[in-house]
């Protein structure tokens, strides 16, 4: 089982990407796989904001189809969107204090605590990820992609 981060999602869908055909090829197997695809709503929201942004792209994507394409995913069976348990504090708390994590890596240590937490490998092309102590780990775009413990 894994989670899948939004750059992930964003290269799988934005041609304008060198890691486009990559990254939407292994997104797609994943998604026609029977194991579970986290996409949890921090990484939906990001995906959305970041897709539809003019400052970013050229052609930004309407809202309309970034929130069809979200829906699409989350219509898919084998897809759900994992949740803070109650251990989420605790989890979450330890990350930041251990790894001194602030500003914009916060977002990326609430990502790495529900996977934790789900006991999900959590998939990214952003090698921030690594510095997550029990964090299992790969990026699928790496010509080396395998899991990090």
């Amino acid at each position: 089982m894994i989670l899948v981060d939004a750059n992930i999602l964003i290269y799988a869908k934005v041609s304008d990407f060198a890691q486009h055909e990559i990254a939407r090829a292994w997104l797609e197997a994943r998604l026609g796989e029977p194991g579970k695809v986290g996409l949890p709503w921090p990484v939906l929201l990001s995906f959305l904001r970041i897709t539809t942004n003019p400052r970013i792209f050229a052609r930004p994507l309407a809202t309309a189809e970034a929130w069809a394409q979200v829906d699409e995913w989350l219509s898919l069976p084998g897809v759900w969107t994992p949740l803070p348990t109650e251990r989420h504090a605790e989890v979450l708390g330890r990350l930041l204090v251990r790894t001194g994590s602030s500003a914009n890596l916060v977002p990326d240590a609430h990502l790495a605590a529900l996977a934790i937490e789900h006991g999900l490998v959590m998939c990214s092309s952003d090698g921030d990820f690594t510095r997550f102590p029990g964090l299992r780990y790969m990026n699928p775009l790496s010509s080396q992609a395998q899991e990090v413990p």
